[in-house]
This record gives C-alpha cells, sequence and structure tokens, in this order.
C-alpha cells in the first residue's frame, strides 16, 4: 500500500513526485509509456514563457511568472540546458500595437520584470531578419529555452534518487475505491494500492478522473506541429518571435532553441487522442505563417532536417465543465483523489510554482484533514549528479577526462558530438534509457542534421552491450511496436 499513486509521469506528474520525495511519504509515480515524458512533455515550443498574456485571474498567470524566475536555480540543480533568450511579440499595424499595450498591462499585472515596448527602429535592430513591415514588438526579457525532454527525465530522476518508485509501461486500466477510503489502481502489469492518488495523465486525465467520479471536466487535444532547422541557420533570429497572438492562440512562431537549433511552429488541430501526424496540409501552414514574421527563411528550407508533431491538454467548454480552460489542480469531488489536468501552455514554465502548489497547497493540506502531517525527507536533495556534455567543454577539460576514461574519446554521433561514455552514462542514470529514444532524449545523439543515419546502429549496440541483452532487443520507442532489428542477416 503506498501513501500516493501519481498516475503520469510527464512534466507535472514528475515534477509532484519529486516535490513530494521532500517528505517521508512512500510515492509511487505510474505511467503508461516505456519512459517518462514521452508524449506531451516530448514534442512542445520548449519555451519558458515571460507571463504577460495569461489572464492574472487564473492560475495559469498565477504561476507563469514565479515559474519563469524559479527555472534558473531549478535548471542548475539538475544539470539542465536553460538560456535567457527574451522574446518579441511582433506588430505588423496599429491595431497589433493595441494589443502588445494590453498584453503590456496584463503583465504587470502578472509581475513580469523587464517588460516593454519596442518601435520599429529597435525591433529591427535587435532582430536584422525579421520581416521590414514589423512596426513595433513587446519585448520580455525573462522568456527562455529549455530541453523539456531532458528536463522531465533529470525531475524524475531526481525523484527516484530522493526515494520514489516509479513503475514505467503500467497503463492505467481501471481505478476502484476501496470501502475503507483507498484506492486500487489496477494497470497493465499489476494492480497497485494507494490511500491517495495525483492524476497527471495529460490530455487522458479526464478519462483517468471518470474511472472513480463524474466528470466534471473536459480534455480537447490539439496536434501541434513543428519543423527543426540545421544548427547552421540557428542564429537566424536571436530572440523567441511571436505574431501578435489572436483568439485562436499565440500564432506560429520562430524560436531558436536552447541546443543551436531554430524552430518553427506550431498550428493548433482539434484532433483525436494519440494523433500526432503530420500533414501536408498542415506542414505548408506552418511554412507560410512562419515566413509572415521571418521571410528569410525561404531560402533556408532545405535546411530543415526534421518535422514532427505533439498534443496539447486543452480543457473545453462543456456541459459538465468548469475549468474556464485553465489548469485544474485541486481535490476531486472524489475524497483523496486529486487533479493536476488541463495543463496546457504556459505549463511548462509554470512547473516549478504550480508543482509546489499543487504538494503544499492541496496534497499536504489534504493528508492534514485526515490526521496525516508527514515529516520532511532529511536526505532530500535537490540535485542530480553532475551530467557532462562533452561537446561544450573547454579542450583542456576533454583531454582531462579522456585521460581518465577513454570512451570520452569515442565519437559516437558526429553531428551532435556525443561520445560513447555520455551515451554510457545516460543508461545507467536511475532514470535511465533503454531505448533509442530514450537515449536521443537525454544526451541527443540522432538530433543533429544526418537525424541517427550513422550513430544508430552503435547506440543499439551499446545498449544491449550496457543492458545484458540481445540487439534485436533494442527497442527505438514503445514497448512491443518499436524494434529496430528483426534478426541475424541469412538467419531470418
Amino acid at each position: 500500500m503506498y501513501d500516493i499513486a501519481i498516475i503520469g509521469a510527464g512534466i507535472a506528474g514528475s515534477y509532484v513526485a519529486r516535490e513530494l520525495s521532500r517528505y517521508q511519504l512512500d510515492v509511487v509515480l505510474l505511467d503508461g509509456e516505456n519512459d517518462v515524458g514521452n508524449e506531451i512533455t516530448m514534442a512542445n515550443s520548449a519555451i519558458v514563457h515571460g507571463g504577460f498574456d495569461a489572464p492574472s485571474y487564473k492560475l495559469k498567470g498565477k504561476f507563469n511568472a514565479p515559474g519563469n524566475i524559479m527555472y534558473e536555480k531549478m535548471c542548475r540543480d539538475l544539470c539542465v540546458p536553460y538560456k535567457r533568450t527574451g522574446s518579441l511579440v511582433v506588430a505588423h499595424t496599429e491595431h497589433d500595437m493595441m494589443t502588445l499595450h494590453n498584453l503590456y498591462q496584463n503583465g504587470l499585472k502578472n509581475g513580469v520584470p523587464d517588460l516593454r515596448i519596442m518601435f520599429e527602429d529597435e525591433v529591427h535592430e535587435i532582430e536584422e531578419n525579421v520581416s521590414p513591415d514589423i512596426c513595433g514588438a513587446l519585448y520580455s526579457g525573462t522568456a527562455g529555452l529549455v530541453s523539456p525532454f531532458e528536463l522531465c527525465t533529470k525531475v524524475a530522476e531526481n525523484a527516484v534518487d530522493n526515494g520514489i518508485t516509479l513503475k514505467l509501461n503500467h497503463m492505467v486500466t481501471n481505478i476502484a475505491k476501496k470501502d475503507d477510503g483507498t484506492f486500487k489502481i489496477e494497470t497493465t502489469e499489476e494492480d497497485i494500492e494507494a490511500r491517495y492518488v495525483v492524476n497527471a495523465g495529460g490530455v487522458y486525465a479526464d478519462d483517468i478522473y471518470k474511472m472513480v467520479g463524474d466528470p466534471y471536466f473536459k480534455i480537447l487535444a490539439r496536434r501541434g506541429v513543428y519543423f527543426i532547422f540545421d544548427k547552421e541557420i540557428g542564429d537566424l533570429v536571436h530572440n523567441v518571435i511571436f505574431p501578435c497572438p489572436t483568439k485562436n492562440g499565440k500564432g506560429i512562431l520562430v524560436s531558436p532553441t536552447v541546443h543551436g537549433n531554430l524552430l518553427i511552429g506550431p498550428d493548433a488541430m482539434p484532433v483525436d487522442k494519440g494523433d500526432i501526424c503530420t500533414t501536408q496540409d498542415r506542414l505548408d501552414y506552418i511554412k507560410e505563417n512562419a515566413l509572415k514574421n521571418c521571410p528569410k527563411l525561404a531560402q533556408y528550407m532545405n535546411k530543415i532536417i526534421r518535422s514532427y508533431a505533439g498534443t496539447r491538454n486543452t480543457p473545453v467548454a462543456d456541459t459538465y465543465t468548469t475549468t474556464d480552460g485553465d489548469f485544474i489542480i485541486e481535490e476531486s469531488p472524489v475524497k483523496g483523489f486529486v487533479n493536476f489536468a488541463g495543463y496546457e501552455s504556459p505549463g511548462l514554465t509554470s512547473i516549478p510554482a504550480s508543482g509546489y502548489y499543487a504538494v503544499e497547497e492541496v496534497i499536504l493540506p489534504m493528508l492534514k484533514k485526515d490526521g496525516i502531517e508527514p515529516k520532511e525527507n532529511e536526505n532530500f536533495n535537490p540535485k542530480t549528479r553532475p551530467h557532462i556534455y562533452f561537446a561544450d567543454l573547454p579542450e583542456e577539460e576533454k583531454k582531462a577526462l579522456i585521460a581518465k576514461d577513454p570512451k570520452y574519446g569515442k565519437i559516437i554521433c558526429r553531428c551532435e558530438t556525443v561520445t560513447e561514455a555520455e551515451i554510457i552514462d545516460v543508461i545507467h542514470r536511475n532514470v535511465g534509457a533503454t531505448t533509442v529514444k530514450g537515449v536521443k532524449k537525454r544526451c541527443r545523439p540522432g538530433a543533429g542534421r544526418c537525424q541517427g543515419g550513422f550513430c544508430s546502429p552503435r547506440v543499439v549496440e551499446i545498449l544491449a552491450r550496457e543492458l545484458g541483452c540481445e540487439m534485436d532487443d533494442i527497442m527505438y520507442d514503445a514497448k512491443d511496436k518499436g524494434y529496430i532489428l528483426k534478426g541475424r542477416t541469412k538467419e531470418i
């Protein structure tokens, strides 16, 4: 019997697990995938938003700016790449400029620092490649970039380091509330019993809640499509470039990435849950709208190295919806069952603040009402063990590392300069990689120009050797449907 079971090991569930690991509680983190952060967290814009757009009366407005300020320390503690670049919401018309002034005033309400209106000359001085008809912009100096999948793996790793139990490939199929008030959670692997449940099921959070109570919120899946460009043009823009927002959303952005690439996207198409396909019409739409703010992109379309899509979990108006399109972080009508749902943008930015709120203002008070006051975990350590990014080191440090461990001298991924020692390290961490995609998420072999064309076979070989299995047991990603090798040549 666990004290608390968390369903969903994306950034929301993993961060709540990390916050709960500060206390002497027996917590299990469940996910149906074979890795953490493998769905919504895996594919998004990777932007740490300033916090000027969400209404101040919503949880989004309450947590965005504080979450942003907490990012630097969190990423430093967890050895996660993070950059403060700044962002520009650009205006093409006088009407757009009025919208920017409204966003500016809202940002002041939300406590966003380093926020100001820029006019035409200043915009083009700092971003020479944006459209010449841009007449102004809202600048947010605290906006930045992060690697969301690296962040999620490190958050989950830190939670496990501090005593949390992680169970992957445990798809929840049913939840029953027992007569004694505890919960029986049926999964594809085993039954789990817990006194309390936190539902961080992402796009499936409403389906999870329906297992125990009458629905009072509904989640709509929206698919967003992206392009990634080669690092050769990674400095085409220096800030995150947003169009002026409309009622349909923030629009198609043009942004650098924390690893030096360039990203454009996303759109926002309602789809069935789990639909992450890309279609030609939506890809064309992304290109067309990105060019409106950065026309110079037209000459670099041959530098695209990957397109992909991800889903967002948006609360929508419905006969039983009370959420008004906001985060849902509350004990549900079912006693002992907490919903952490509707967690869309700026969810990634908000997580240090919203995760703290979920534990300190929702979960612990819920326990206290039942007479449970957990003691602090005196051994809690907010830091993961150091993660070495070999390519970023000075030459002298590289030489010293190679002298200590020659595997740092063996480059496996030439595009991203990833060494064999780095791959071995991410395999043997507490929340280690077990698949080719899992290695890619943690240290980037396969994320460069050739997209794994050269390094993938070596990654498969290293995984098999380090995990003590055959090469044809290694998967690219999902359990039972992501196998790479069928068998040895001439033996099939």
